[in-house]
């Protein structure tokens, strides 16, 4: 078969492909969502192996990298420990600095509660009695017919016990599975740590075994860049977590805000998800402070502003787009496409699949430009 019969049918199946799926979208998008669902604690798995695999990669390779002879047989066991322990002490230090100020913060609600009554009752004396006293109609319009009010209550608290028991049954088999799925995908990313040469070994193996030489080569570039742009997004990430979270722990403190540690902790770990983890933030700051003080708590909201545009403008794009070596421009362009389309997980899983499609297409079109070039500028055959 000649090359341009070859190169014709390849985009006649592609457009064959294309009308496939537009015509038998639903199914399709049904039939993905069900294999999904199944494979979903495995999916999760590998995401925490990859994410687990910076650390154990590091301790391997710097920490335990003298361990010769017998030592060395622990040493992968050892760092998929090492890095599971680092990991729950991160959610510990989360735990341990947010709940203690969470409950604080509802202990003074509650100790303010018997003085609240005391303003409540002494302004109801002061004004609400006198306004009822000298209006009479005032007073009858208010009166109720309390036999009906019962019932409705009566009739309402039925409703809400059975919605609340009917909600607690689901949320209880909600939360069985979610932590069914948890540990069957811990469990997977620990057996794919501990088996990850082997794995690419195999992965290799099958490369080689059905595609040709140039196709394998290319299999394994792809992935290499598609590895180097998530290990980079996860470190970049990290990096301006801990760069915002610091800003609003100083910016608080300084100006004399409760709770900024604990609030600049909440704002670090939020910061992980794109755009999302702000207004998480956000809300449990302004609602923490707002018990102590609403003014400062509307203070808090325009301060958050103001940081959250310096972030989201400079700091972001820059540390998280040079991290993975993708121009701001791309970086918003992937979280806005990625939310869209996939929510939180697409904000998060589009700009390193955008950095990695940024860097092929780089690369495929200098390739192309030094082939026409070479074509240009070689000697042509005298007739």
């Amino acid at each position: 078969m000649k090359k341009e019969d070859l190169i014709k049918n390849r985009k006649l199946l592609i457009v064959a492909l294309l009308l496939v799926v537009v015509l038998f979208w639903s199914r399709i998008s049904e039939a993905l969502s069900f294999l999904t669902g199944i494979l979903k604690p495995f999916i999760l798995g590998g995401a925490l192996a990859f994410i687990l695999n910076l650390p154990l990669s590091f301790l391997e390779k710097k920490v335990f990298r003298n361990l010769k002879g017998r030592g060395e047989k622990f040493k992968r066991p050892l760092s998929i420990f090492l890095s599971l322990v680092f990991v729950l002490l991160l959610i510990l230090i989360l735990l341990l600095t947010v709940v203690p100020e969470v409950i604080s913060a509802f202990e003074s609600i509650i100790s303010s509660i018997p003085s609240l009554v005391t303003r409540v009752e002494s302004w109801s004396n002061d004004v609400l009695t006198p306004v009822l006293k000298n209006n009479p109609e005032l007073l009858k319009s208010l009166e109720t017919n309390w036999d009906s009010l019962l019932s409705k209550s009566l009739s309402f608290l039925k409703d809400g016990l059975s919605a609340l028991l009917s909600s607690t049954l689901v949320a209880a088999n909600s939360l069985i599975s979610s932590i069914t799925s948890f540990v069957v995908a811990l469990i997977f990313a620990i057996y794919v740590l501990g088996d990850k040469e082997r794995l690419e070994r195999q992965f290799r193996s099958l490369l080689k075994a059905y595609t040709s030489k140039e196709a394998e080569e290319y299999v394994l570039h792809v992935f290499s860049v598609l590895h180097r742009s998530f290990s980079s997004f996860i470190s970049g990430q990290c990096l301006e977590a801990v760069i915002l979270g610091s800003i609003f722990i100083l910016v608080l403190s300084i100006l004399r805000f409760p709770y900024s540690v604990m609030i600049g902790v909440v704002v670090m770990f939020s910061a992980l998800l794109p755009i999302v983890g702000a207004f998480i933030a956000c809300f449990f700051g302004a609602f923490i402070i707002l018990l102590s003080s609403p003014v400062k708590a509307l203070y808090f909201v325009v301060i958050f502003l103001i940081i959250q545009q310096l972030e989201n403008n400079l700091i972001y794009p820059r540390v998280v787009g040079s991290s993975v070596g993708l121009p701001a421009l791309w970086v918003f362009f992937a979280v806005t496409l990625g939310g869209a389309l996939f929510g939180v997980l697409g904000m998060l899983f589009f700009i390193p699949v955008f950095s990695a499609v940024f860097v092929l297409l780089k690369e495929d079109v200098g390739r192309r430009i030094r082939l026409k070039e070479e074509k240009e500028n070689a000697p042509r055959k005298v007739q």
